[in-house]
């Protein structure tokens, strides 16, 4: 099992009700891509890290690795958001010729940059809230209550049961690989890595089969039923989540406005 997986099923807010939480996420998350000021998309990220770390008990360190790991890719796309080529002179903060053309950094370019930084660590941190207080069981029933297709819902949760899966299989090829000197030098890592992913597929696609077998087994007509705890619906919490929503919106209002 994840670790992400375990703190989903071990955590002080399992005892909430899955649609408090989605709501939570839901709500937030809008006003995270609606309302568009700085201030809004710093309020968020820290509120959902807080909620995350304080709240629902995950580690701050490990809740730190998975902020870092979409971070490497904002990091990217903030880059290549600031920095504008243009065949003419402007007015830039930084630049530099190549050519007939200037590279570099404007006022509008940077201000891009970090509009999308500051708005996708919002939606990423509200991401992890659910991903890491709310079983995929619980998602899946939120899912299936908002009328979502079941096609989609059956898909969502094979996928992610393969991952599981994949993971457990590319470990303990790539444990009997290293063991026998599979990654010793760089031409024989290459080579082993295209016999495992070879193998990878070759047994997933098995795995796959064995699976819709049993399934098919079971009378399986295109609904995956799962156990699911039951919970109450807190109106204290309700009312806790529109204060907190509510007060995301006045403050992004006064602060600068709609996107």
């Amino acid at each position: 099992m994840l670790l992400m997986d375990y703190y989903a099923y071990n955590n002080k807010l399992s005892y909430v009700h899955p649609g408090e939480k989605f709501i939570f996420f839901a709500g937030t998350l809008t006003v995270c891509f609606a309302l568009n000021t700085a201030i809004t998309c710093l309020a968020i990220t820290l509120l959902m890290s807080l909620a995350v770390v304080v709240l629902s008990g995950v580690p701050w360190r490990f809740y730190l690795k998975l902020m870092l790991i979409p971070g490497l890719f904002l990091i990217v796309g903030v880059i290549t958001v600031a920095i504008s080529i243009i065949p003419e002179s402007g007015n830039f903060i930084w630049a530099t010729r190549l050519g007939y053309y200037t590279i570099g950094v404007t006022n509008q370019s940077l201000d891009n940059a970090v509009d999308l930084l500051l708005r996708s660590l919002g939606a990423v941190s509200c991401l992890y809230f659910l991903s890491l207080t709310t079983p995929l069981t619980d998602i899946v029933l939120i899912m299936k209550r908002l009328r979502v297709p079941l096609l989609v819902v059956e898909l969502i949760t094979l996928i992610y049961r393969f991952i599981f899966i994949l993971l457990d299989m590319a470990g303990k090829i790539y444990i009997a690989q290293s063991s026998r000197l599979g990654y010793k030098t760089a031409p024989t890592g290459f080579n082993s890595l295209s016999r495992l992913l070879l193998s990878m597929f070759i047994k997933s696609y098995r795995h796959s089969q064995a699976i819709y077998d049993s399934l098919a087994s079971r009378c399986y007509n295109g609904d995956l039923h799962f156990f699911t705890e039951q919970r109450h619906w807190s109106w204290r919490n309700i009312g806790l989540i529109i204060v907190i929503d509510g007060a995301l919106v006045v403050c992004s209002l006064n602060a600068g406005g709609l996107a």
